[in-house]
């Protein structure tokens, strides 16, 4: 059916004559085959050895803390086989104060009691309770949660796996970072007949990333003193109950207590009937994630809306105040007035957001000329671009601060509203837009540090619809940083932070700094896909770093460019990004 659907795409593009789709179409096909490729090998170079499992028994000898893990497994009327393998894969584990709580759901196959008693027969850590009604899945995960001893407790589906040194590496966190309350894990998939492939290389906790998708999903563990506080899991949320439970759980933490561990310790079972075969598979339980999201989002008094994005994802929407606040939208242009000015009319006939005033950037200096009332003109004249930013804000007086290249046209008439929406929001510090080249392929979409060395632009180069990264370009998530080409902020918090560094950093890396300079303040840097913006010409306005500046923005952020919390240490800092690292 995928294939189907692709060969339909690309003739239809070929019947436009839209060559360069085409194009982008063939690249990102390649590209797919190629991970896929990548990913056999880095299995086969990264099999657990003997030698592996000698070391962590070594290290849980030296845990100072041995928790009792509890692991619920709610069962219904699963293939015996896919049952005997999930068993299998917790019976395994190389940490062993483990409980297996499983809770039958009343399943009319008959082989489900049975093995479930057989295995609970031969290793006293399996716990069973069999339900005398069917209550479906959160029902039967209750059930599971009345039985658990442990200090923490791990979700599993009946028919997919842990990796065996799985719980090794969760107590091995909880040891190294003993507030821990919510630990999460990357994941692949695992066919019938036991083949792996499609990984899931997540990052570090990304809230917005996770208020578009439940990224986090598999091998999630939970504090369950919290668990049982919140009341478990709640009925009418069948489909999407782990969704709801995080998000009640994440009200009663603070984020510092979220730990991410970036190893494939979960294997999702893509067979016939389950969500990791098909997202149309429980068309019943994409509504209900959002309307968790709804729920979410009234108990922490935000006013937003959520709507259904691509592939029945979430789009969150913030509400503006009916009275707007006023953007400057600062354009920076690299030509003279009279052509920069076009680009204001372009700005203007493809913005609806009322209570703007817009600053022009321009080169050259044209004396005896009279400018329109409503634009303001500062001349770059010997001035670096990060200095003609900040001196552009002392010429602004709106409360939002919009920097664009002028060389952009909106795609749509609320991008401004977009981002003036996220900007207002007290727990972020800065908010992007996705920049398209002049044919439809990503410019920037979100920086990822560390890339060559300094930082690269998310998905470069691919198509604008590309999923690659984890749909990162096509929904609203979190970068450690975005681009000054379309990056919004509240002036107050640009004041406070002391603008762009234009002494270090003159005409590249300014933004990126900035954003982490927000980061330390503990803002979040969000990207919008709903703000897009295309080239009008073919230009390359991502200035690249002299040495000075690569320098200086290397030492100054050694700590966070070796690890970008918002990336994956699985995947490559060169090349392409959201490539595996082999």
């Amino acid at each position: 059916m995928e294939i189907r659907k692709k060969f339909k795409t690309v003739s239809r593009l070929i019947k436009e004559r839209n060559w360069s789709a085409v194009s982008g179409k063939l690249k990102l096909r390649q590209r797919q085959k190629r991970e896929a490729k990548n990913y056999r090998k880095w299995l086969s170079e990264n099999q657990i050895t003997e030698t592996d499992r000698e070391k962590m028994r070594s290290g849980i000898a030296a845990f100072s803390h041995k928790p009792l893990i509890s692991i619920l497994l709610p069962v219904y009327n699963i293939e015996e086989k896919f049952l005997r393998k999930c068993l299998e894969s917790v019976r395994a584990q190389i940490y062993e104060n483990w409980e297996l709580c499983a809770a039958d759901d009343f399943s009319p196959a008959p082989h489900v009691r049975r093995v479930l008693e057989e295995y609970a027969s031969k290793d006293k850590r399996i716990k069973t309770v069999f339900r005398t009604e069917n209550g479906h899945i959160s029902a039967a995960s209750n059930s599971a949660l009345e039985i658990a001893n442990g200090e923490f407790t791990g979700l599993l589906d009946h028919d997919d796996e842990l990796s065996e040194d799985a719980l090794f590496h969760v107590v091995r966190e909880i040891n190294a970072f003993a507030d821990a309350a919510f630990i999460y894990t990357d994941e692949d998939m695992i066919d019938a007949e036991g083949n792996r492939f499609l990984p899931k290389f997540k990052p570090d906790w990304s809230r917005d990333f996770f208020y578009s998708v439940n990224y986090v999903t598999h091998f999630a563990v939970y504090r369950t003193a919290i668990l049982r506080k919140i009341g478990g899991f709640r009925a009418g949320f069948e489909g999407s109950q782990d969704y709801d439970l995080a998000l009640r759980f994440i009200e009663q933490i603070d984020e510092k207590q979220i730990r991410h561990i970036p190893k494939i310790l979960y294997h999702w079972r893509t067979i016939e009937g389950s969500v990791a075969f098909s997202s149309d598979a429980k068309p019943y339980a994409h509504e209900r994630a959002r309307a968790a999201l709804r729920e979410h989002f009234e108990r922490i008094g935000k006013k937003a809306k959520v709507e259904q994005s691509i592939y029945e994802l979430h789009r969150v929407c913030y509400e503006l105040p009916e009275n707007p606040p006023k953007v400057s939208l600062i354009l920076s242009a690299d030509k003279d007035f009279e052509t920069a000015e076009n680009s204001v009319e372009n700005y203007l006939k493809e913005t609806d957001y009322q209570n703007l005033e817009i600053v022009l950037i321009c080169a050259g200096n044209l004396k005896n000329k009279s400018f329109p009332k409503n634009i303001k003109i500062i001349f770059r004249e010997n001035l670096s671009k990060a200095e003609s930013l900040n001196r552009s804000v002392l010429h602004s007086t709106g409360e939002i601060l919009c920097f664009a290249d002028a060389n952009l046209r909106p795609f749509s008439k609320d991008w401004l509203k977009e981002l003036a929406s996220f900007a207002m929001q007290k727990e972020i510090g800065a908010v992007g837009g996705k920049i398209l080249n002049s044919h439809e392929t990503i410019s920037d979409g979100g920086f990822v540090l560390g890339f060559d060395g300094a930082v690269g632009a998310a998905n470069r180069g691919l198509p604008r619809d590309t999923d690659e990264g984890l749909y990162r370009t096509r929904i609203i998530n979190n970068f450690s940083a975005v681009s000054a080409n379309c990056l919004t902020v509240r002036r107050e918090i640009f004041d406070k932070t002391g603008g762009f560094d234009a002494e270090n950093l003159p005409d590249s890396l300014f933004d990126a700094d900035f954003c982490l300079r927000l980061r330390e303040r503990n803002l979040r840097i969000v990207f919008t896909p709903y703000a897009e913006l295309i080239k009008i010409e073919k230009s390359d306005s991502q200035s690249k770093p002299t040495a000075k500046e690569k320098d200086f923005f290397a030492q100054k952020w050694r700590n966070i460019i070796e690890k970008d919390p918002f990336y994956n240490p699985n995947l490559s800092l060169s090349g392409e990004t959201f490539t595996i690292k082999i």
